[in-house]
């Protein structure tokens, strides 16, 4: 086995342990490999091990990390099958002059926080001939230096999202402190996923709302023990 091969079996392990100790399935979480430091080579590893769900946090380099896998699939160096399947997911801030770059690569937008970023993703993806899924980033740990909608806010951006006619609210996401205290990380996602169920309670999103996308190398544990569809990690697959 290579390393990053072992890496992910570690990362499996880990999620399948976690999963039983809490009682959930685990085809109920799905891993977004963040590929932001990793070589071609390496992505091309972890694609041809069936992982197809990758994430990037800048626009730039989303934009030639993807066209150099689309075009590994064009020349048949790999496995042709599994690299037509990848599905990029846009993790990081998104800035509304960068929409119309993102939209044609992006299976899921994670990071919408403000109502004028939705309308942009809308407005350009009916230029598009789109309808694109995103997630709504909430700043469940009251960070100032963070982006996210604030916790209290969340419910009213939700119901003003939903009007929008070229997108679909699929779920949310967050990110926790980068801390070693398992206690502060525990209570930002239990805030999310509190004001998941909120949301689907109240109806405000539809049917399809069904993602909460939390936890990353250092607490994807935490994350799935508290309720995370989405997990997105990195450098524990590609730094050890």
């Amino acid at each position: 086995m290579t390393k990053i091969s072992e890496r992910i079996e570690r990362v499996k392990d880990a999620i399948s342990s976690t999963c039983a100790r809490v009682g959930r399935d685990v085809s109920e979480i799905e891993l977004v490999v963040v590929t932001k430091s990793a070589t071609i080579e390496a992505i091309k590893e972890v694609i041809s091990l069936g992982f197809t769900n990758l994430g990037e946090n800048r626009v730039q380099q989303l934009k030639r990390v993807s066209t150099q896998i689309a075009e590994l699939s064009e020349t048949g160096d790999g496995d042709s099958a599994l690299l037509k399947k990848v599905k990029w997911h846009m993790i990081g801030h998104l800035q509304r002059n960068k929409v119309s770059q993102v939209l044609p690569l992006a299976s899921l937008i994670h990071s919408v926080d403000t109502l004028r970023l939705a309308e942009e993703i809308s407005t350009s993806a009916a230029k598009l001939n789109l309808c694109p899924k995103i997630l709504l980033q909430v700043n469940t740990s009251n960070e100032p230096q963070k982006y996210g909608v604030p916790v209290g806010a969340t419910t009213h951006l939700a119901e003003q999202i939903e009007t929008l006619p070229n997108l679909k609210v699929i779920g949310l996401m967050t990110m926790a402190p980068l801390t070693h205290n398992k206690d502060v990380i525990r209570s930002c996602f239990i805030r999310a996923k509190e004001l998941f169920v909120e949301l689907r309670g109240e109806k405000i999103a539809g049917p399809q709302f069904t993602e909460l996308s939390m936890g990353m190398s250092s607490d994807y544990e935490v994350a799935v023990e508290e309720g995370a569809t989405i997990l997105r990690i990195g450098s524990a697959i590609f730094a050890g």
